[in-house]
């Protein structure tokens, strides 16, 4: 990684650490959900690696907020194990679901785990063992034990703030690795010539499968952290409303970089947030933004930096070309001496 790239983070993480001292309640609540939101898109983006956008993320992120509840409410599990377990619960569930949806490509396989999300979530509101269409409270939040204090209940903002974007970090590090290892090379070869990939001996399949399954481990992960936070979940929060606001977000911040989804996710839930108390003019003003990203930016914000370098260059091209195309002329008017070409009496 280059040291500027390097050094670039560490700000960013230094404000991050700082940021919450500056906030008020409300606002660090905000924080916290956009850390976890961060963590979604980015999960989600490892799927549109291998070209398939899917319906059922935000759906696998319920299974890991249930699996952590419940284990840490009905039988007293810690955090630190039921978190990680609704992670793997989200993830086998993937894998299971992999071998229909997998037969699929593109809008059916769009459709197709749109509609598989769906019968989840609602077996979530028709069975009893789930909460029924009340989902779970009083879930339990985390526990920490701190040398000279003991063992501690995180459940202000402040501390949970930082648990929070340290877990998302780790989550962030290893998207970023994989994407950048022949696993993630490899997803990106099938994305745009699989045909190709498969006939050079390339399992397509067990490429999108794996892309499939450890982004969802990662939304369960995200799920159990929320679900811990705000102290109780239901259906209604996993529905496809909130898909498609993690569609949006992907959407307009771009799928080519690693960064594009977190600048559309930080940018447009700040932008929610400041239409707050103008709730009815939310879906309008992200309608807006997102045909005007779509016509203007169609490979999101993420490649705004690079058209504003194409655009100087042309920019600069051209101005060479002027200065080039005006040399003879001035050449042959001599240096500042008139010219006997000239029309008229001299």
């Amino acid at each position: 990684m280059p040291f500027r790239k390097i050094i670039s983070i560490g700000v960013i993480y230094a404000a991050l650490l700082a940021l919450p001292f500056a906030l008020k309640l409300h606002q660090q609540d905000f924080m916290i959900i956009l850390v976890i939101n961060v963590l979604i898109v980015v999960s989600y983006r490892l799927m549109t690696l291998t070209g398939e956008f899917s319906l059922i993320h935000v759906v696998l992120m319920g299974a890991g907020a249930y699996t952590s509840s419940l284990l840490a409410k009905t039988i007293g599990l810690s955090f630190w194990l039921s978190m990680p377990l609704g992670g793997v619960v989200a993830a086998l569930l993937a894998l299971l679901l992999s071998f229909p949806l997998f037969r699929m490509k593109g809008f059916y396989f769009l459709i197709g785990s749109f509609a598989v999300g769906e019968a989840i979530r609602l077996s979530w509101s028709y069975f009893d063992f789930f909460g029924g269409p009340k989902g779970v409270k009083l879930i339990p939040s985390p526990h920490l034990y701190i040398p000279g204090l003991g063992m501690q209940d995180i459940w202000q903002p402040i501390p949970y703030y930082y648990l929070v974007l340290t877990i998302v970090s780790l989550g962030l590090l290893v998207l970023y690795r994989l994407e950048h290892s022949r696993i993630g090379l490899t997803m990106n070869a099938i994305h745009w010539r699989d045909a190709l990939a498969e006939s050079v001996g390339v399992d397509t399949w067990r490429y999108r499968t794996m892309a499939f399954v450890i982004a969802s481990f990662f939304a369960g992960i995200g799920g159990a952290l929320l679900a811990h936070y705000i102290g109780t979940i239901n259906p209604v929060m996993f529905d496809v409303t909130t898909m498609v606001y993690v569609l949006i977000w992907v959407i307009v911040g771009g799928t080519n970089t690693f960064y594009g989804p977190i600048i559309g996710v930080v940018l447009l839930s700040i932008l929610n947030e400041m239409f707050r108390e103008a709730e009815q003019l939310r879906p309008l003003v992200y309608g807006i933004l997102l045909l005007a990203v779509m016509r203007f930016l169609p490979n999101g914000l993420d490649s705004l930096p690079g058209k504003i370098r194409d655009y100087r260059r042309r920019k600069l091209d051209s101005d060479s070309v002027d200065a080039a195309g005006n040399a003879p002329s001035q050449a042959a008017s001599g240096s500042g001496q008139p010219s006997t070409n000239t029309i008229g009496p001299n």
